[in-house]
């Protein structure tokens, strides 16, 4: 299938490792023009080279930390600056600590607002200029499955990223008529630096193992396994892509089968 990505612009935060990276980099593969950004230059910029190098794409590399009130509005622009324009935004930040819920303080509870849910409105009313002069805009929100089917120990994440679904449907309705979609991905648990950290607080917390519990979790799913980058990644790459041109308003959970809700 052709996605009809080829020569598009987007921006891609969070993408210096994990899903953001896999998602930049199966968007330059399909034949984007893509802008990517983490806090640290120097993973950024390794980033940005290891993609090009590999799919010989333009990947503009773009420092800056998301949760600062005027970095993603100096970011969208930087990014729409250097590809020419803008038609698909991946709005994807790292998740918030984990801890039960007496765990946290007003600061800490504060902090995660800024980072998994502030930054999405920031970069999204920054982009909006942009994407309005595009034929084909696109925003992707990265959120978890656990809007769905809380985490033990994931109190922040659980229920912020449950605001920034909130936020993406009614983008999705508000927006629609300008032609802009709104959607989410909703991954599980899959093989990425941020989860082997989770097993490894697990483990500390249960006296086991972070193998232990990365056997234990992927019990939860029929496939046996977690998922893969790459395979959120191409979830993702379609559902922004103009070959889903029909679809907003859609949270997507790519799972393998752990979430266990029948909707």
């Amino acid at each position: 299938m052709d996605l009809h990505l080829k020569g598009k612009h987007a921006f891609v935060t969070g993408a210096s490792r994990g899903l953001g990276y896999a998602i930049a980099r199966a968007l330059s593969v399909e034949g984007c023009d893509v802008a990517i950004n983490s806090r640290n230059l120097a993973s950024v910029q390794s980033a940005a080279a290891s993609i090009s190098a590999e799919t010989g794409g333009k990947v503009v590399a773009l420092p800056g930390d998301v949760t600062g009130a005027d970095a993603p509005e100096r970011l969208v622009h930087q990014a729409a600056e250097a590809l020419g324009g803008l038609d698909i935004l991946v709005a994807n930040a790292g998740g918030p600590p984990s801890g039960r819920f007496e765990s946290f303080d007003d600061q800490t509870w504060l902090k995660a607002f800024d980072l998994v849910f502030m930054s999405y409105v920031r970069l999204i009313r920054a982009a909006l200029p942009h994407l309005r002069q595009s034929k084909a805009p696109s925003v992707l929100t990265m959120t978890s499955y656990s809007v769905k089917q809380p985490i033990p120990n994931l109190v922040l994440s659980n229920s912020i990223r449950s605001a920034t679904v909130g936020l993406t449907k009614t983008l999705a309705l508000e927006l629609g008529s300008d032609g802009i979609r709104f959607n989410s991905i909703l991954p599980a648990w899959t093989e990425t630096e941020r989860v082997i950290d989770l097993m490894a607080y697990r483990a500390e917390v249960n006296g086991t193992t972070p193998d232990e519990e990365i056997q234990k979790q992927t019990k939860e799913s029929p496939f046996g396994r977690m998922g893969k980058p790459e395979e959120v990644a191409n979830a993702a790459v379609f559902l922004a892509s103009p070959a889903a041109s029909f679809i907003t308003g859609v949270m997507l959970t790519v799972d393998g089968g752990m979430y266990k809700g029948m909707l």
